[in-house]
């Protein structure tokens, strides 16, 4: 029985794939730390205009009803990223708060990413904006190769900061894969 589930899952990857290659449309996520349901335009909020983002929710899909696994940075983008409960982060021992600045990459490399299943469906992938995920196989040396990272992780970009504005290293880091993308066309 759970070989005919199996089979009938990769079927149904196999067709959704084909299908999703031939109108593949693009995809963008925005995970934002203290955006409340009411501060957008577009879900009703008044005080403040929101006109590009409004837009992209009336061009595009807007998802209603969405849950964090965490009130907190890095373990609801260990979850999104990697679809599984932050708990069970860290070989078991768990992803409970924001990650030290001398933070190793809390994510497995081996681990299938949100980046990793886009690619697999042929897209290009770019992550801009906080990591907060950390960097390197240990303290990360700001001056150095900032490996692993997002690169290893599935994106084939990243630019932006390794942890809040508001904190040490105020470096901007910027990654790509060979060829960059802006040298690809």
């Amino acid at each position: 029985m759970k070989t005919l589930i199996r089979l009938l899952l990769l079927l149904l990857l196999v067709k959704s794939t084909a299908f999703a290659a031939e109108d593949s449309p693009n995809v963008v996520l925005i995970f934002a730390d203290d955006l409340g349901y009411g501060d957008l335009g577009c879900y009703g909020a008044t005080k403040v205009q929101t006109p590009n983002i409004d837009r992209l929710a009336e061009e595009g899909r807007r998802f209603t009803d969405a849950h964090s696994v965490s009130a907190v940075c890095t373990p609801s983008r260990y979850a999104l990223l990697t679809g599984q409960y932050p708990v069970r982060g860290k070989k078991g021992r768990g992803i409970w708060g924001p990650a030290p600045v001398t933070s190793p990459l809390l994510v497995d490399t081996e681990k299938t990413t949100i980046a990793d299943v886009f690619k697999e469906s042929g897209y290009d992938t770019a992550a801009f904006g906080k990591w907060h995920l950390g960097f390197g196989d240990k303290a990360p040396n700001w001056n150095g190769e900032l490996k692993p990272g997002p690169l290893e992780l599935g994106f084939d970009y990243y630019y932006g900061v390794p942890v809040v504005n508001s904190h040490p290293p105020f470096v901007y880091c910027l990654l790509y894969t060979s060829p960059s993308p802006r040298d690809r066309g």
